[in-house]
């Protein structure tokens, strides 16, 4: 078994490549439909993780680099105030893999 710091590398690791395959063969359009009345689409899902991996991923260096760091985030904000649910499906989740590359580099 890996050691907890691996396994969660791992799943960093894993994260865009699993919603890259799953996304694969789905229609753009569909891409931006909720599959059901209270549930995301996955544009908003991606919109979120990308979001999260923005706010979360510079509070993970912050906190490699501080003894005490003071940490305020809101992906929920962050996602209000970016235009992340307007974008195409497949140039974000380039953009969030590479947001994902640069983070795993960072931890190296």
């Amino acid at each position: 078994m890996l050691p907890v710091e691996q396994m969660i590398l791992s799943l960093l690791a894993e994260a865009p490549r699993h919603i890259k395959v799953v996304t694969a063969r789905l229609d753009p359009a569909r891409l931006h439909i909720a599959p059901g009345e209270g549930e995301w689409s996955a544009n908003e899902i991606l919109a979120h993780r990308r979001a999260c991996a923005y706010v979360w991923g510079g509070s993970i260096v912050t906190m490699g680099r501080e003894d005490h760091p003071t940490i305020r985030i809101n992906p929920r904000t962050w996602i209000r105030d970016t235009d992340y649910l307007d974008r195409a499906f497949r140039p974000s989740l380039r953009a969030y893999t590479q947001q994902r590359t640069e983070l795993l580099a960072l931890l190296e």
